[in-house]
């Protein structure tokens, strides 16, 4: 047989096997570190499955020609850092972060590696961005919200609360939308008539000492702002709030199912779902930096009935209209 005849014959062979005998497609790895809740958070799964089809949505499946790694943080700094270093150490092709503080050290660990972020409330301030329209560099995603939305607590609290006049404030103030929450609650409070209390959620024996002493004056309401710690000591806010018969206002759903009165903010399942969809994007080839960060395009307002009654509130009808989810 001659060459030309045996290459033919050989060519023709080779493309009558099946693809996945003439060459392994490499399994592609997506890097996952989530900070507030940790894998037994009621809202994990539901994130979880809207990150997976999000990128099933692009191609990628999990189990298939994709692999996905966890990692639960929990809002501890020393457990973050060490689980930032473990992903980008697995080399990755894509890492997904939630909450600002996973940002910085993953950016310590990899300024190579894309990263997309989600429930981050200042990009550009916090120095990951150089813009949200031009990210630039290895990072890109999805806003919290913006800092304006913190004046809407203060709206909604005296709405389904009218006789508060003074509001304890919980805040991180270690981070940037700690500070920048506050200070907006803080310029709107007063159009509200209301005087504004600090009290940092850092550590739970001073939570509920400062709890303690705000509530043994009247009319007293709380507004406890966006962060991971927050929503790590949710259930003893809830609680504390309950016993001292203070209506609480949260930004997320998670706080009103543990019995909280009320929330309102970005959902952030539907956030995980359009980063699973950036991640599937970079994962066919485009680049971080040319992903526009994006804000939220999906809030919800949340009640609790029942919480209202045990309160003695009257929960005006026109709010109960507006709401996403009513409990009761």
């Amino acid at each position: 047989m001659r060459r030309r005849e045996f290459i033919t014959l050989l060519g023709g062979t080779m493309a009558a096997w099946p693809l996945g005998a003439r060459t392994q497609e490499r399994i592609r790895r997506v890097g996952v570190l989530t900070g507030a809740g940790g894998p037994n958070d009621e809202e994990a799964p539901a994130r979880k499955a809207a990150l997976e089809q999000g990128l099933e949505r692009a191609g990628w499946v999990e189990g298939g020609n994709l692999r996905i790694d966890y990692r639960f943080p929990a809002a501890n700094p020393e457990a973050t850092r060490r689980y930032a270093a473990e992903l980008v150490a697995l080399a990755p092709d894509v890492i997904i972060s939630s909450g600002t503080a996973s940002m910085a050290p993953l950016l310590q660990a990899t300024r190579t590696v894309p990263i997309v972020f989600v429930n981050v409330a200042d990009p550009v301030g916090a120095g990951f961005v150089d813009s949200l329209a031009r990210p630039g560099g290895n990072v890109t995603g999805f806003l919290q919200f913006e800092y304006s939305l913190s004046g809407k607590w203060v709206e909604l609290l005296k709405e389904i609360a009218p006789r508060v006049t003074r509001v304890a404030v919980l805040r991180d103030p270690t981070v940037t939308s700690g500070i920048g929450q506050f200070a907006v609650v803080q310029s709107v409070a007063p159009s509200a008539g209301m005087e504004v209390v600090p009290i940092n959620v850092r550590d739970p024996a001073e939570i509920e000492r400062r709890f303690g002493a705000f509530a043994n004056s009247a009319n007293g309401g709380v507004i406890a702002t966006a962060s991971a710690l927050a929503v790590v000591h949710r259930d003893l806010l809830v609680a504390l709030a309950s016993r001292h018969r203070l209506p609480a206002i949260y930004h997320r759903k998670v706080f009103v199912v543990a019995g909280g009165l009320i929330s309102y903010g970005p959902n952030l399942i539907d956030q995980f779902a359009h980063a699973g969809g950036y991640a599937g994007r970079i994962l066919n080839g485009e680049k971080p930096a040319d992903l526009p960060v994006q804000a939220p395009t999906k809030y919800e307002l949340i009640v609790n009935l029942k919480t209202a009654k045990e309160l003695g509130l009257d929960v005006p009808s026109s709010l109960l209209a507006r709401a996403d989810e009513v409990i009761e």
